[in-house]
């Protein structure tokens, strides 16, 4: 009798083990962040993991987040940004000029990675980053709590937030600029649901809004899987589960939502076609 007893003792302590290093694995974060191969990491991915504790919260008296990294002030409109009023200036050369500030905090390392971030965008694209000198509308870049940017020219200094280090990395760093020159994330187009399945089970309660369509300007272009705007396919997920899955393809497993590092082709064509750039391959 003792022996069964202490078998089962030994099985329970054996199984709460178990449980704790299922709990606290350092493949799941606290909010269904998925650890996975470098190479299957999207730029969201990594700011999901930089902003998982304030993603939702207020970052100062009446500016929040949306959809996790988009920057929202009290009485805007927080997401279509597909109008004129909300485009950075074209110059008489055809190029669209950015002027940024860039915070001294920030280590020679950290600001030759943001500037690669930039040109990111610049390549293939009609976009150009300047040092601000006396201009009105600029980006202020500083090492805030997380990633975030507002989207589209707001007017005068608006605030890009790359925290150091977790923001610092060349995909969330164009993922962010591309914010600021106006463009959602893709899964937020108002057709997506032809391209993709939403599984809203697997995602976290709190974080279901992220996840909202909206009636954006496709700018006729073909709905892009691999953009550096994707949601990941375990985008805030709660218990490991996929919580985007392609639909309608030959090969929708092979299939990789997002992109971790660079701009996609079409990510560059809804740059050219948006500021009117002529559709240029190379500038």
């Amino acid at each position: 009798m003792e022996r069964i007893i202490l078998l089962c003792l030994v099985f329970t302590c054996l199984s709460a083990v178990h449980a704790q290093k299922f709990l606290f694995s350092p493949k799941w974060g606290p909010i269904g962040y998925k650890e996975r191969e470098e190479h299957d990491r999207t730029a969201m991915d990594e700011i999901i993991k930089a902003n998982e504790f304030h993603a939702s919260r207020i970052i100062d008296g009446t500016t929040s987040l949306r959809e996790g990294d988009i920057a929202v002030s009290a009485g805007r409109r927080s997401k279509v940004c597909f109008a004129r009023s909300c485009l950075w200036a074209k110059s008489v050369d055809g190029h669209v000029y950015i002027a940024y500030k860039l915070s001294s905090e920030y280590t020679e390392s950290e600001t030759k990675l943001i500037k690669k971030g930039m040109e990111n965008i610049e390549k293939g694209t009609c976009v150009r980053f300047v040092p601000r000198t006396h201009q009105r509308d600029y980006i202020d870049i500083q090492p805030k709590s997380g990633c975030w940017s507002y989207l589209g020219a707001r007017g005068g200094r608006q605030t890009v937030s790359l925290q150091s280090p977790g923001c610092i990395q060349t995909g969330v760093i164009a993922h962010e600029f591309m914010h600021s020159l106006g463009f959602v994330h893709e899964q937020s187009r108002f057709d997506r649901d032809n391209y993709v399945t939403i599984m809203w089970p697997n995602i976290w309660r709190d974080r279901l809004r992220n996840f909202e369509k909206f009636k954006t300007d496709n700018l006729e272009l073909p709905y892009d899987y691999g953009s550096i705007m994707h949601f990941g396919m375990y985008a805030y997920s709660q218990d490991g589960e996929p919580t985007i899955i392609p639909r309608n393809t030959q090969n929708s497993k092979d299939i990789k939502l997002g992109q971790a590092s660079t701009l996609s082709h079409i990510d560059k064509m809804k740059i050219n076609k948006l500021y009117k750039c002529g559709g240029k391959d190379d500038y």
